[in-house]
């Protein structure tokens, strides 16, 4: 129970940041995922969009990850069913985004549209191995920017 309450808080912050909030422009922004660490196995994501949202409509994420090679793992970006399929990387009802050879180059861009419910996004390689244990995975639900005055 303690997960599913870090994650409402992490998306009610969201919201009450993006209420409050009184951007210059309404423009959407290009974000990369995970920022300078990009989409990599061992890093946490779930904190990362914590940290980094709120997240809002028509913002794009950029997913960067390197293509499989000797010396590189493979990922993928896989979008969850919901949130009982997000918690145990189960795969079986996930989209698949993007494959391993997609965020090379500029990266795999993920457009947030409108939703009543998150996206969970989560990496499906190695049988949800990189979700599960190497904290591939986080949620956002994107909030309309408000421009206020």
């Amino acid at each position: 129970m303690g997960f599913f309450l870090r994650l409402a808080s992490c998306l009610l912050l969201a919201i009450f940041m993006a209420l409050a909030a009184s951007p210059a422009t309404s423009d959407a922004a290009k974000i990369i995922v995970g920022g300078p660490q990009r989409w990599h196995f061992g890093f946490n994501y779930s904190e990362w969009a914590c940290k980094n949202g709120p997240f809002y409509i028509n913002d794009t994420l950029v997913f960067m990850y390197d293509p499989p090679s000797n010396t590189t793992f493979p990922h993928s970006v896989y979008m969850m069913k919901d949130l009982k399929s997000y918690r145990t990387c189960n795969l079986k009802k996930a989209k698949l985004v993007g494959g391993v050879a997609d965020g090379g180059r500029g990266g795999l861009e993920f457009v947030l549209k409108k939703r009543k419910k998150p996206y969970f996004f989560a990496c499906g390689e190695r049988a949800g191995f990189h979700c599960s244990q190497g904290m591939m995975k986080f949620a956002v639900l994107p909030v309309p920017r408000v421009c206020l005055g």
